[in-house]
């Protein structure tokens, strides 16, 4: 059971998920707006935010920007089915997951699981890379002595890739691995989500040391 911030503009739409979630043994708490899951976020911080992407005012996409740009809290976006624009630009922006639109109330209370489980039962270890430090017992990752912030679904995909270093890994085997999803079509999670932990432990994103690319296969993590 985990407490949920559901912001969805449509009133039927917003009431019969909402519905559906608590019966699913969830506390959501349901705005209108992206002004006003922001508002109630800062007084109330949730274990998760479920965010339409066609929102009025501050679309979805603009309200996840917002929370990352100091909070991990987890993501899903809801986006309209075929909306590909949508779904990268909000991997992009930080979002863990996406859900197309109409929604089944049984496929977002499973991704809602599925975020939520990323950053338990990591083992325990600590290993350093240079200047890159990964603890995972305590579940933190620093850099030249100071804090990364990852999402706990960055955290998971850096674990997974640290894992087995030097070791090619699959888009495939990375999507079941992270977000335990089973359709490859969902692979953009991965290259998105790689730019992102890029972005926060490469010294140069755009020419990566770490993290490099096996074209036509995935990713592996080269250690220095």
């Amino acid at each position: 059971m985990a407490s949920i911030l559901f912001v969805e503009d449509d009133p039927s739409a917003r009431a019969a998920l909402e519905l559906a979630l608590t019966r699913q043994g969830h506390r959501v708490t349901s705005r209108a707006t992206g002004e006003e899951g922001l508002e109630t976020l800062r007084a109330r911080r949730p274990e998760i935010a479920v965010l339409d992407v066609m929102l009025p005012g501050l679309d979805g996409i603009e309200v996840c920007r917002r929370i990352r740009r100091d909070d991990t809290l987890p993501v899903i976006l809801l986006t309209a089915r075929g909306d590909d624009l949508d779904v990268v630009l909000g991997l992009e922006a930080g979002a863990d997951d996406y859900v197309v639109k109409p929604v089944e109330p049984r496929v977002l209370d499973a991704r809602i699981r599925a975020v939520l489980r990323r950053a338990e039962n990591a083992p325990a270890d600590r290993v350093a890379y240079g200047d890159l430090v990964i603890d995972r017992l305590a579940l933190k990752v620093t850099r030249g002595g100071r804090d990364v912030r990852l999402t706990p679904t960055e955290l998971r995909l850096l674990l997974e890739l640290t894992r087995r270093p030097r070791q090619t890994l699959t888009r495939r085997h990375l999507l079941a691995a992270v977000w335990e999803h089973t359709y490859p079509g969902d692979s953009r999670l991965v290259d998105a989500c790689v730019q992102r932990v890029r972005a926060k432990i490469e010294d140069e994103p755009a020419e990566p040391r770490l993290i490099e690319t096996v074209r036509g296969f995935g990713y592996r993590f080269s250690p220095p």
